[in-house]
């Protein structure tokens, strides 16, 4: 079917999303027609030689349904215009996609006598758009050529690698270039955190009380000697301190006293968002780009379609002339000449290479501040957008200003030093906008100040008491997705924009779970990187997948030529796959125990005898369901455990083989009934000591309530928790504008809401016990 357009079109505009092509629509008005591509219009066949190493790596592409469809509408277009714009994103991705469509429309051989133009911007707002058609570009071919080495290495790399895995290790899904070495940081973390051995040590502190008040004081110096943090071994040591200490009389020594500036953050980069986001709002890497997306697309404002935040795909830290006049002209507006400082910061961009887009991910106009438009955006868009406008509006303004007062007391034979700190903002400075959170602190500044009274050198003090406290040595955290980001980052490996894609793929392919807002790694997870490090270990090394970064940004860069990249990757990789084939599962087995011995054999005596029939030997053995330990002496011997857990004969997947019962309180609903945490053969589950399942007037069991499964750690659940699921469809409250009621249901396929007629779909997880009226409220209303 012919679309019918207007004869005197100034031409057909491609974007990636529809929600792009309404707004520049309404920018451009009835001259122009826009078509969405919905994002990539094709992609690699997704089989064995669809990359043709010996041709030059010629590539098979293929049309998924919807970009078949669009590629017509396209082409269609086009035959009726003179010229060609093309308005995808201003990156690497972006540049493809245009590509891709410039390829499919020249096999169509529409294209002849077309004028073809790249427009680019960074903002969807009016000005920009229009500045961009008024300065048009054309196709980057070097971010072309850096999008082909890409994908090619991502594709030799996942189809030659993982049908090895798949018969070398059952269990295993796939690899990849970037997504093995993030797992093997996962891994490793684990195994540090596995081999930590946790170290005593004691700290002593002292209260006294001066003229104007009382403080404490730490003990840094003892016998004349400096403490270090490990020097106070054991409680007797630190008794025996405490003792000589007490029968002192002290003064204060040294009192020093000094301003401390602290500088306000950068602007954010993809990078510093997700963290941010994962820290702040618990939002995962993927869910912040989704809403980012959703932000830099545009919203209805006051009845005008507009972009509210730059492309948010970037490593840049820069700001554009009219963003810093905007946003220091705010700041005088807003907070005064005090909050401004004499010039415009500028920050520089930390990432090497840094090319995806070249300015950082800020408002498009600082009069939007986030209560403005409030109405206009729902939840976590609003929430994303209220850190994005904070962040940028403190970027610019005067550093906050701390007075720190450190004072030294003394007994009065000076054997030993108390050492007593305080600090307070004297300037709040870009503290009253903004203040970043960290992996393992609190972002309340409030809470981080201490204050001391007045002191006086050479005041004589009272000791009101000298107290030990016990301390462990603690081992490295486990990687959150903030922590992981920002590794990844700091080692050069991958990408910002494609971090959160890394993230989601190791989830699904189950190598790694969240505990408690960590990954922690399966124990195919464990395997895979074993195997890995053994026959491709220069592949998963930081240092070689960084220089491989580095080449392919030099690509894009126009600097180094693709296809000479790809024969000096594919000519060594060949030749690992070609050995690591011809291994055998007798020998892959030997390598994995060798070289995850503490793990594999956790709790398995040293001699790894069978502790069922006292005869065989404890091996790794793998089977259609993945890795587990057996005894030599199968089939005599059915003994068996899953990789990770305790030292029993068992089937892994059965709770009921580690009996469990513990007490979580009482049911004050239920005449104070005992409840308890068990598990049986189908679970965990609670269970009232007295009252009895009603359901069967015949049942003479006691009431129980199972626990969903979903929930990863039933022991961290409450006595309100079983109280709630017991009572399971809940009744939250009314809806103030429907007026209708909002329950919560746990059903077949997981929790929900339901108000009327209507489900809102819960995440699986413990939260949906915990649920408020005021939190479904908020889910309902931005669903």
């Amino acid at each position: 079917m012919k679309i019918a357009i207007h004869s005197m079109l100034k031409g057909i505009v491609v974007v990636e999303s529809p929600a792009k092509a309404k707004i520049l629509g309404a920018y451009l008005g009835s001259d122009y027609k826009v078509v969405a591509s919905y994002g990539h219009v094709r992609d690699l066949v997704p089989k064995d030689g669809a990359i043709n190493p010996d041709d030059h790596y010629a590539m098979l592409w293929e049309f998924n349904d919807r970009g078949r469809k669009q590629i017509k509408e396209i082409t269609d277009l086009v035959k009726q215009a003179d010229t060609l714009f093309l308005a995808t994103d201003p990156d690497r991705e972006g540049e493809a996609i245009s590509w891709h469509i410039i390829e499919a429309l020249k096999a169509k051989k529409v294209l002849a006598n077309k004028d073809i133009k790249r427009v680019v911007f960074h903002e969807i707002t009016k000005t920009a758009v229009k500045h961009a058609f008024d300065h048009p570009k054309i196709l980057d071919q070097s971010l072309v050529d850096a999008y082909l080495a890409r994908r090619a290495l991502d594709y030799l790399v996942g189809f030659s690698l993982s049908p090895i895995l798949w018969r070398k290790m059952p269990g295993a899904k796939s690899a990849g270039r970037v997504q093995s070495v993030a797992l093997r940081l996962i891994v490793e973390r684990e195994l540090e955190i596995q081999r930590f051995k946790s170290e005593e040590y004691w700290s002593i502190h002292a209260n006294f009380t001066a003229q104007k008040g009382d403080f404490t004081a730490t003990l840094t110096h003892f016998d004349n000697t400096k403490l270090e943090k490990l020097d106070i071994k054991n409680e007797a040591y630190a008794t025996d301190i405490k003792r000589q200490l007490e029968s002192k009389q002290y003064f204060i020594d040294k009192i020093e006293k000094k301003a401390v500036k602290r500088n306000p953050y950068a602007p954010f980069t993809t990078s510093t968002l997700q963290q941010e986001a994962v820290r702040k709002l618990r939002f995962s890497a993927k869910k912040t780009m989704q809403i980012a997306q959703k932000l830099y697309e545009g919203a209805s404002i006051d009845g005008a379609m507009v972009g509210l935040i730059t492309y948010m795909r970037t490593d840049s830290t820069v700001l554009s002339k009219e963003a810093l006049d905007g946003a220091r002209n705010l700041i005088k507006d807003e907070y005064g000449d005090r909050y401004l400082p004499d010039a415009p910061r500028v920050y520089k961009t930390k990432t090497k290479n840094a090319q995806e887009a070249h300015e950082a991910i800020r408002p498009t106009s600082f009069s939007r501040n986030p209560e403005s438009i409030k109405q206009f955006i729902a939840g976590d868009e609003y929430t994303l957008y209220d850190l994005i406008w904070k962040r940028t509006v403190a970027s610019q303004m005067e550093n906050a200003i701390f007075d720190q007062v450190s004072a030294d007391i003394l007994p009065n034979d000076r054997t030993a030093i108390f050492k007593a700190s305080g600090s307070t903002i004297s300037f709040d400075g870009f503290l009253k906008v903004y203040v970043e959170s960290t992996d393992d602190d609190s972002d309340d500044v409030d809470k981080k100040q201490k204050k001391l009274p007045t002191l006086i050198e050479g005041e004589k003090l009272n000791l009101n008491e000298i107290t030990n406290a016990q301390h462990f040595t603690q081992p490295p955290p486990r990687f959150n997705e903030a922590s992981l980001v920002k590794k990844l980052e700091e080692l050069g490996i991958g990408r910002p924009s494609t971090y959160a894609m890394i993230i989601n793929v190791l989830q699904v392919r189950k190598y790694v779970s969240m505990q408690k807002r960590a990954f922690v790694p399966d124990s195919i997870g464990f395997l895979v990187i074993s195997f890995l490090k053994s026959f491709f270990a220069k592949y998963v090394e930081y240092g070689f997948t960084a220089s491989l970064e580095e080449e392919l940004d030099d690509i894009s860069n126009g600097t180094l030529i693709w296809e000479k990249v790809l024969d000096s990757f594919w000519s060594e990789f060949n030749k690992q796959i070609t050995n690591a084939s011809e291994r055998t599962i007798t020998e892959v087995i030997t390598k994995v125990e060798e070289d995850l011995s503490d793990y594999v054999f956790s709790g398995v005596d040293k001699d790894r005898v069978c502790p069922l029939c006292k005869v065989g030997k404890i091996n790794l053995k793998f089977g259609r369901f993945g890795a587990f330990l057996g005894c030599s002496d199968y089939p005599g011997c059915k003994f068996t455990k899953k990789l990770g857990t305790d030292m029993t004969n068992e089937n892994p997947e059965n709770p009921s083989n580690n009996p469990l019962k513990v007490e979580i309180g009482r049911d004050t609903s239920r005449n104070d009934d005992t409840v308890f945490l068990k598990n049986g053969p189908f679970g965990y589950y609670f269970e009232w000591d007295k009252t009895k399942d009603t359901s069967d007037p015949k049942k003479t069991k006691p009431k129980r309530q199972s626990i969903p499964r979903f929930i990863f750690d039933p022991t961290e659940l409450t006595i309100d928790d079983a109280m709630i699921l017991s009572n399971l469809p809940k009744l939250l409250g009314i809806h103030p504008k429907s007026k209708k009621e909002i329950q919560l249901i746990l059903g077949r396929f997981g929790p929900y809401l339901k108000m009327g007629d209507k489900s809102y779909k819960l995440e699986k997880d413990v939260g949906f016990i915990r649920l408020t009226l005021h939190d479904a409220i908020e889910i309902i209303d931005r669903s």
